[in-house]
């Protein structure tokens, strides 16, 4: 993490964030993660890719493989995005 403030106003006590653990934050006011939730969900094109992916069978329900089919190219790094997303919010 870059602990240099973005501008000389920046009143941010960076010594204490770097101390917090996941424990010390509040997520009482955020939203759990649900299916409805990923509905909602914005994929941003563009962000650097993994450097390795693996090629494997996915069974999935043909009316929602069809749905991101329809979405247009790069239906598959959309899934994977969204794969990525729900990983991270799980750690």
């Amino acid at each position: 993490m870059n602990n240099e403030p973005t501008s000389n106003k920046s009143q941010t006590d960076w010594q204490r964030l770097d101390a917090m653990t996941d424990e010390d934050i509040d997520l009482s006011d955020c939203p759990e993660i649900t299916p409805e939730l990923f509905t909602k969900a914005v994929v941003r094109r563009g962000l650097p890719s993994a450097k390795s992916k693996s090629q494997v069978t996915l069974r999935i329900d043909n009316d929602v493989l069809e749905w991101f089919k329809s979405q247009g190219h790069g239906y598959q790094s959309q899934i994977n995005s969204l794969l990525r997303a729900y990983m991270e919010s799980h750690h």
